[in-house]
């Protein structure tokens, strides 16, 4: 649940404040990592702040799950093991057999593999829609249409979504809107404010910020649906241990300033990148060109640190870029203070090749970090030639 006293605080304040309260017995000002797989009871059903095992509820994990409700300004907030941990508990919550859900056409590979694969056996359906486009999210709807999904900015082609467009349509639709905010985090952009059901993170990436944790998240701002997630969150147990609950807590106290410095050298590559004669286009929302871009200034703070690009020469060009790059990393995931680059259609989106959402073959995608932004335009340029 999330903590009101930290409401009307700023961004900045709550990220590092909210759940984040001293230890009652030391005054430790970070929470202790609650290494514990159960707890005394003070009498048969005696808990000691609601507390019996684990799975159900450490402290640890609880700190994080208030720190985010309270960055998404949500009154629920659930950590998991994984992303992907996360979206399947959150569908196996909203969705029964026979239902249709509207997925976008440019979605992380394993969000589609989980419907595509796992989901769909289960008996629930789904369609594809350009979710940028209104028309086409309505074109995709059916009578038994109970989820639309969004990422905004998306994976890997940097698109952009009004949600604010797509609520309304899933509520006429009497459907839920659940949005993918990893790319942006919520120092850039807050769905719920903007009509969302369903916020879901992968907490490995911008909000963990390190490159050393993997975990996901879900916030609400239905306070029954929330309780509904935690008792499936419960029920199936691929909950965030206390150890990266707390790593997870720890990176969320620089999110703020982490991106505004990845926001800040990406638009400088992005920049570099449309002058460069070997590349034939520049995906970044920060780019008065890019069709989402209007959208993406008004509904968030600032365009990120992700951008993907195309090369002449076609997937082989691609292939060597990335593997003459020195200073950006060769790797998958995204969002740590070091520079990645990797190769979407051969690496994280090979399992939708030959579907609707298979990616171009001649793009390249980069996560901008941290460093010193001349230092990784220097990197991209050798790596160009």
């Amino acid at each position: 649940m999330s903590d009101d006293s930290h409401e009307h605080q700023s961004f900045e304040t709550r990220a590092i404040h909210a759940g984040n309260t001293a230890d009652p017995l030391t005054g430790a000002v970070v929470p202790p990592i609650y290494q514990v797989s159960t707890y005394k009871q003070d009498g048969v059903g005696g808990l000691r702040g609601g507390y019996e095992y684990s799975r159900s509820a450490n402290p640890t994990r609880t700190a994080l799950e208030e720190n985010l409700a309270a960055l998404e300004g949500g009154r629920r907030g659930l950590a998991f093991a994984s992303g992907l941990a996360a979206e399947d508990c959150l569908l196996r919550t909203l969705l029964a057999p026979g239902d249709h859900v509207v997925i976008p056409n440019d979605a992380y590979g394993g969000t589609f593999r989980l419907f595509a694969k796992v989901v769909s056996r289960w008996g629930v359906e789904w369609s594809v829609a350009d979710t940028s486009d209104p028309a086409s999210v309505r074109a995709a709807l059916t009578p038994k249409t109970k989820v639309i999904w969004v990422e905004t900015p998306s994976n890997p082609l940097l698109g952009i979504t009004d949600i604010a467009v797509v609520a309304d349509i899933a509520r006429t639709a009497g459907a839920r809107l659940v949005v993918d905010n990893t790319f942006a985090s919520p120092y850039l952009q807050q769905p719920l404010a903007l009509g969302a059901d369903v916020v879901v993170h992968s907490l490995t990436k911008y909000m963990g910020g390190h490159s050393d944790v993997v975990g996901g998240a879900l916030v609400t701002a239905d306070a029954a649906l929330g309780e509904e997630l935690a008792y499936h969150q419960n029920a199936m147990g691929a909950v965030a241990g206390p150890f990266d609950s707390w790593i997870v807590l720890r990176g969320i106290k620089t999110l703020a300033v982490r991106m505004d410095r990845h926001a800040e050298n990406a638009t400088k590559v992005a920049e570099m990148l449309t002058r460069h004669p070997k590349v034939t286009q520049v995906l970044y929302p920060g780019l008065p060109e890019h069709p989402g871009h209007e959208v993406a200034a008004k509904q968030m703070r600032n365009f990120g640190g992700m951008i993907s690009f195309r090369v002449e020469g076609g997937e082989e060009a691609a292939v060597e870029v990335c593997n003459r790059a020195k200073l950006f990393t060769l790797g998958e995931s995204l969002g740590g203070v070091e520079s990645l680059i990797e190769h979407p259609g051969r690496m994280t989106h090979a399992s939708v090749a030959g579907s609707a959402l298979e990616v171009p073959a001649d793009l390249v995608r980069l996560s901008v970090g941290i460093e010193n932004a001349d230092d990784l335009i220097a990197d991209l340029t050798q790596a160009l030639g």
